[in-house]
């Protein structure tokens, strides 16, 4: 496993507490950074800083921008700087045809998975800004760019935060700020507990490795991106699809 040095480096994971947030976070402190999780389960970041040890845990709710910008500066003032933030928190949201989704459920994903990021990016990215420094890679989905059938607002929510890496990372090219995305195929976590098991068996369907990604590979991935060694690529797309993506 190749190491990535993150001495002196302070990093934000959003959605930390588990799953895809969980593993990165623990690659990022396995190379030496330092590291706040943010999460709204409580319970959760409790067991997740057991299990990791001296991180900061930050429970907020990212759909609200306030408590995003209370967010900031309680790591600010825990880390004095932000170097990474690896914005991973997301939701399933229901399974059902276009035709029958209920616009409550469309609203509610669009805001967990495409606002919030939008939120999260934007506080986090200005703090960048003013240091000439930073390090971002969104978590997307490969449905993000294929289109999940039944998933409508998942689809749609993770090809917003694809497009929205894409412009940021023009924005900021012109300085030591990388800002990337990753469209992983499903990974077996939590979030399959939103999902129908035909909507589970439908992924998997489709992806020619013919199993899910761990989560530990994901990380690995990410690791490079938000490392100092990534310091051309910003803007870009890394696909984690086990072959299904194509484009």
């Amino acid at each position: 496993m190749n190491q990535y040095d993150f001495t002196n480096r302070a990093a934000v994971v959003t959605g930390g507490a588990q799953g895809i947030g969980f593993a990165v976070a623990a690659r990022l402190l396995e190379g030496g950074a330092r590291v706040a999780l943010w999460d709204r389960d409580e319970g959760a970041l409790s067991e997740a800083r057991a299990q990791l040890g001296d991180v900061q845990t930050v429970c907020v709710d990212l759909i609200d921008r306030d408590a995003v910008a209370r967010a900031t500066s309680a790591t600010l003032a825990r880390f004095d700087k932000i170097d990474v933030l690896v914005h991973s928190a997301g939701i399933a949201g229901a399974n059902a045809p276009v035709a029958d989704y209920a616009p409550e459920e469309w609203s509610r994903v669009i805001d967990v998975d495409l606002n919030a990021a939008f939120h999260v990016n934007q506080a986090i990215v200005k703090t960048m800004i003013a240091r000439g420094y930073g390090r971002i890679v969104n978590i997307a989905s490969i449905a993000g760019k294929e289109g999940n059938p039944n998933a409508s607002a998942y689809s749609a929510a993770k090809a917003g935060v694809i497009a929205l890496t894409k412009s940021l990372g023009k924005e900021t090219a012109g300085l030591d700020i990388a800002v990337n995305a990753v469209t992983p195929a499903a990974a077996r976590t939590k979030i399959f507990e939103q999902m129908k098991q035909e909507h589970i068996d439908y992924m998997l369907s489709k992806i020619p490795r013919g199993r899910f990604v761990e989560v530990k590979e994901i990380a690995s991935m990410v690791a490079w991106l938000v490392s100092s060694e990534n310091s051309f690529t910003t803007g870009a797309v890394f696909d984690l699809s086990g072959g299904r993506a194509t484009y």
